[in-house]
């Protein structure tokens, strides 16, 4: 299997400006007119067709997904295996309303047939109607806010905010969000806005919220922390390449990406420092699929029901990421496939999100820029 992106830089942030005018824009959804492609839609509500989805499968687009990515390469060479074909797979990096954005702007032509995404922008999809009305066997495994109301949309893995520092350049790396503020630190730390985009920066700012005193509602210690941290964003973007080369030497990952990032420093002779720092939360991500590309509906359909499989959620783990459905107490992994996690004890003071449904990515957006980058 082949990606055509490498690396875990995807989608941090929103290339030409933020995103909160285009989430303003997203309204009710919008099915495909035509009676062809009216008839063919009601197709996604069907069982897929293992032979068709065999052809499908030979080449797979998606977006934000490369095989480095909480380990999509292995993920799609065991549903491969199990097809009995071998998938060849290309990738395009974007945020994940960027690709939101694209299915919809793609609707006459579509590329993608699925995508990896925050969670909270699956409401994101569901309002701009460009994923189809299919729900996976497996996703039964998953309650309310964790899957689409009407299909098209899973969580998959579980991603917990924690700091990489290049410890051959920075040689007493930060332990805690506290830390960050250090002088010594000034210039040398990835910048985020959650405005942008982006999950990961989202995922950021929340966990700010529960480390300083608040939770998904309440923003306050969030945002003056953030108003302190600026002063200390490098103005480098942060990248496998600059955490390497010691240009922004203090990245801000979730846990699976900075484990990965570690070990390819480390194969490279670089030493580094990862530490989940303090309060922080479990932040689900999804795959979706593109209602559009009826063409490889069967493909998807089995895609989205094998990342919640035993095999496909081992997967994830393998890399280091916390699959879904152990955070749910509904699968237990053998100790192998935890091999690459961080130590237990640095998840003792990471919290659980009860109700992502009812998280506001609009109110994050806004809160950033008039409060943080405005204020």
């Amino acid at each position: 299997m082949k990606s055509i992106r490498t690396g875990v830089s995807r989608r941090d942030v929103l290339r030409g400006g933020t995103a909160l005018g285009a989430l303003a824009a997203f309204g009710l959804p919008q099915l495909a007119v035509g009676s062809a492609n009216a008839a063919t839609m009601e197709d996604w509500a069907l069982p897929p067709d293992l032979e068709k989805a065999k052809v499908e499968g030979l080449e797979y687009a998606s977006y934000g997904m490369p095989d480095t990515w909480a380990n999509y390469g292995e993920v799609l060479q065991k549903l491969g295996a199990q097809l009995g074909i071998q998938i060849h797979h290309t990738d395009t990096d974007m945020s994940s309303l960027e690709e939101v954005t694209k299915y919809d702007a793609e609707k006459d032509n579509p590329v993608a047939i699925t995508s990896d995404i925050g969670i909270l922008f699956g409401p994101v999809a569901d309002a701009k109607g460009v994923v189809p009305p299919y729900t996976p066997p497996n996703a039964a495994r998953l309650p309310a806010g964790l899957k689409g109301p009407n299909g098209g949309w899973v969580a998959t893995f579980t991603g917990v905010p924690t700091i990489i520092t290049n410890t051959d350049v920075v040689k007493n790396p930060p332990k805690t969000w506290e830390d960050l503020l250090k002088p010594e630190y000034t210039g040398k730390v990835q910048s985020i806005d959650p405005s942008a985009g982006g999950a990961t920066d989202v995922a950021f700012f929340l966990a700010w919220a529960y480390a300083f005193g608040g939770d998904e509602n309440n923003f306050d210690g969030a945002v003056e922390y953030a108003k302190k941290l600026l002063g200390q964003f490098s103005a480098v973007s942060a990248n496998g390449q600059t955490l390497e080369k010691g240009e922004v030497p203090i990245q801000l990952q979730c846990d699976y990406n900075a484990i990965a990032a570690a070990k390819r420093l480390k194969d490279k002779g670089i030493s580094s420092d990862v530490v989940v720092p303090g309060v922080s939360i479990y932040a689900p991500y999804a795959i979706m699929a593109n209602k559009y590309n009826l063409a490889k509906m069967n493909i998807a359909k089995l895609m989205l029901d094998f990342v919640l499989s035993d095999e496909g959620q081992t997967a994830f783990a393998r890399f280091g990421a916390h699959p879904i459905r152990v955070a749910l107490g509904d699968l237990t992994l053998p100790d192998d496939a935890k091999a690459n996690w961080l130590p237990d004890s640095m998840y003792a003071q990471v919290k659980n999100i009860p109700d992502w449904s009812k998280v506001s990515l609009q109110r994050i957006a806004e809160v950033w820029q008039s409060q943080v980058a405005g204020g």
